[in-house]
């Protein structure tokens, strides 16, 4: 158990979230640690309330059947061997398709439905789907179910772009919120109450109506938005609120952690299960509460996203790190929270490093304890620089990687010994950085996020379908920009499909390609050319 006199020390950086357990039917069980790692007795789970689908595809995979169904490597009879070698055989005796015993993801009656509902429990919903297309497949489906063609989808500039696509599949007009931006640490922060509120005032002075409004929270650095009051603004309003909560599964489940996006009343939250929590990668939830939002559009909406096909593994994942969350969902965070209080502690003690909490967030005032974001500006170095030496000298892998940061990510599998790699690494680091080195170079900053002056001709929409031609970069100013153009990590679009491109969002991006990061979505991986939109087609719809 964490001392009273650790937590105080982080106090300012955690918000409590409200007594809800008793209502939400958790089920408390005994935990226990091996190699400073905790680890969930996964005998006591299946002795008092076993996964039901891992229980069914257990089941179905022990049974001796002559098989003649799909998929090809037979249960794992004709597997090659280069994977077996890597991985066994079990995966591939488990990989098996919708068989009746195993239930049906889109329709489901059997354990499948059973998993959802236990799932929605724990998390505090009024239904839930699993998710195997990942959380893009989440926010698609949430955007296309609350927006029509044409309906109005308020949301922050600096979304995932799972949101972006979300708007060319549902031909949604977006008012973009330009979120706030931190320059000293060169990161988009998040969105205010009262932005939302200008830009839905913004709306109705025109006679018009935002069908819905998405948010971004927590953010990749982990500040959380006030989602209670601007879910209560929008519902005022009778407009639904959609969270994108990828990067906050595990919120809420401890009372020095953020509250979750459900309990501060939000429709629906897409969470990417597997990001922090124990599930395999690209498994995701989404959760659904309230009645503003049409469960039946939902379902169609995530039958015509997902695969037809979904692998019961993830699925089977899903349901038991659901279980293994279950057993004890008020400490199973404890031992993380404890080694992501203490890194920072010692952290914060190193001269030239900084460490990002709620003091360098003036408007927000809850951050996820389980993200490191480092500084190095001090030492004058970038992020980029940093992580170089940290990887290749000291083995340390980090989670994001960005201008003026790094962050890093503690989880459930963290174990001390990593923690005081990490910060041994980090003391070495500005212990033989040059002491004259921040003062003879500044760390590249222009102090302006680089959306920040956007201009739209058309809809994202309208943008993806219209023709197009290819011109130099440097031609391609003033330009409508025909393609999506987005850093990854983080995945948050520079250019987006029907805005104008400026010479702040090239720059940026030949600034970031030069420093290793790589571009997805731009047709020159290179950068030397721009997609653009042919002037004949700008006679489409613009954003609002």
């Amino acid at each position: 158990m964490l001392t009273l006199q650790i937590f105080l020390q982080e106090s300012s950086n955690l918000v409590a979230r409200k007594k809800e357990d008793k209502t939400r039917g958790r089920v408390s069980a005994r935990s226990v640690t091996k190699d400073n790692i905790l680890i969930s007795n996964s005998q006591i789970s299946e002795q008092h309330n076993p996964p039901p689908l891992v229980t069914a595809l257990k089941a179905s995979a022990e049974q001796n059947v002559a098989s003649f169904h799909f998929p090809g490597h037979n249960r794992g009879r004709a597997a090659p061997n280069s994977i077996t070698e890597l991985i066994g055989l079990k995966p591939f005796l488990h990989d098996l398709p919708e068989l009746p015993e195993l239930d049906n993801l889109f329709s489901p009656e059997g354990p499948i439905l059973d998993a959802q509902q236990q799932a929605a429990k724990l998390f505090g919903s009024l239904e839930t789907w699993f998710l195997v297309g990942g959380t893009t497949c989440g926010i698609q489906a949430a955007i296309m179910a609350t927006c029509s063609p044409g309906e109005i989808l308020v949301l922050p500039r600096n979304s995932h772009i799972s949101a972006v696509s979300a708007l060319i599949l549902s031909g949604a007009v977006p008012k973009y919120i330009i979120p706030e931006y931190n320059f000293d640490w060169d990161i988009a922060v998040g969105v205010t109450p009262s932005q939302v509120e200008t830009a839905i005032k913004e709306l109705e002075k025109r006679g018009q109506k935002a069908a819905a409004v998405f948010i971004t929270s927590p953010t990749y650095h982990g500040i959380c938005s006030n989602l209670s009051e601007i879910t209560q603004l929008c519902h005022s309003h009778g407009i639904p609120v959609i969270v994108d909560e990828a990067h906050g599964a595990h919120l809420g489940f401890h009372p020095h952690m953020p509250t979750s996006a459900m309990q501060q009343g939000a429709d629906i939250a897409v969470q990417s299960t597997h990001k922090v929590l124990c599930f395999l990668t690209q498994s995701s939830m989404l959760h659904m509460s309230g009645n503003i939002v049409d469960r039946e559009k939902i379902c169609r909406c995530l039958q015509t996203l997902q695969s037809t096909s979904p692998s019961y593994l993830l699925l089977a994942s899903l349901d038991a790190a659901r279980a293994q969350i279950s057993e004890n969902p008020e400490t199973i965070f404890e031992k993380a929270l404890q080694l992501a209080i203490e890194a920072k502690n010692m952290l914060r003690k190193i001269s030239g490093i900084s460490v990002l909490g709620v003091s360098s967030l003036p408007k927000f005032h809850a951050i996820d304890p389980l993200r490191l974001t480092i500084g190095f500006q001090q030492l004058g170095l970038s992020g980029y620089e940093a992580n170089e030496i940290l990887c290749k000298d000291h083995d340390i892998i980090c989670e994001l990687v960005e201008t003026q940061s790094i962050t890093f990510v503690i989880n459930l599998g963290t174990c001390r010994e990593h923690v005081q790699k990490l910060v041994s690494g980090i003391k070495h680091l500005a212990a033989t950085s040059a002491p004259t080195r921040a003062a003879k170079r500044k760390v590249d900053n222009d102090n302006c996020a680089p959306f920040a002056d956007i201009k739209t001709s058309l809809i994202p929409r309208d943008a993806f379908f219209s023709g197009k031609r290819k011109v130099s970069t440097e031609n391609s100013l003033g330009e409508v920009c025909g393609e999506l153009i987005c850093p990854y990590p983080p995945g948050i679009p520079v250019l987006i499909p029907g805005e104008i491109m400026t010479k702040k969002a090239l720059d940026y991006l030949l600034h970031v390609k030069s420093k290793g990061t790589a571009i997805s979505g731009a047709s020159d991986s290179q950068l030397s050319s721009i997609v653009v939109c042919n002037k004949l087609c700008f006679e489409g719809r613009k954003c609002n």
